[in-house]
């Protein structure tokens, strides 16, 4: 019982940072975004989800490691998505994370349905909200990144860092992107 409360605790530690990123970044998100021009886009995201979890349950996590990594590099800009040599996606960390087949065939689903409409970044956090379980509306209309740098992810909080290290790694973050954006830095 312990480790599943930890592990929701987690899943909401992941949100917050990536919806507070968001927020701070000034990118327009709100409930609703694509409610006129893509009104499926959640239920064809969970469609995606649940089928690529049921496929690889590995999936799953790697989905919520997937988010996390991408919103603490640079925002929730799914940066980490993006294909190329020295990308976050081939960055150490990030090599073992599972489930990018997951946000491509959501992808796909979605520009069959309503073409160069959802973004990325979007389809990434609705993932990781449907695999948290979570009932609330997801603000959505972020936009994609379109630079990606494995040098971005040295700052990834290490499974093996001392707490210490890992609060100043959060503190950072939370400075730069949260409170840097919101004084225009």
């Amino acid at each position: 019982m312990e480790v599943f409360s930890l592990n929701k605790i987690s899943i909401l530690l992941f949100l917050l940072l990536g919806t507070l990123t968001t927020l701070a970044l000034g990118q327009g998100t709100r409930v609703g975004f694509y409610s006129t021009t893509c009104p499926r886009v959640e239920s064809i995201v969970r469609s995606a989800v649940q089928s690529g979890v049921r496929s690889n349950p590995r999936a799953g996590p790697g989905l919520l490691r997937m988010f996390f990594h991408d919103c603490f590099v640079n925002g929730c800009d799914a940066s980490i998505l993006i294909d190329g040599p020295s990308a976050e996606k081939t960055a150490v960390p990030n090599v073992p994370i599972r489930g990018f087949e997951v946000i491509d065939a959501a992808k796909t689903q979605l520009e069959a349905t309503c073409p160069g409409v959802v973004s990325c970044a979007d389809i990434l956090a609705l993932a990781a909200v449907i695999l948290g379980g979570t009932s609330w509306g997801v603000p959505t209309g972020r936009r994609d990144g379109l630079v990606s740098q494995a040098s971005d992810t040295s700052n990834l909080p290490a499974f093996n860092d001392p707490i210490s290290v890992q609060i100043r790694k959060f503190s950072m973050v939370f400075t730069d992107q949260v409170l840097g954006a919101a004084v225009g830095d």
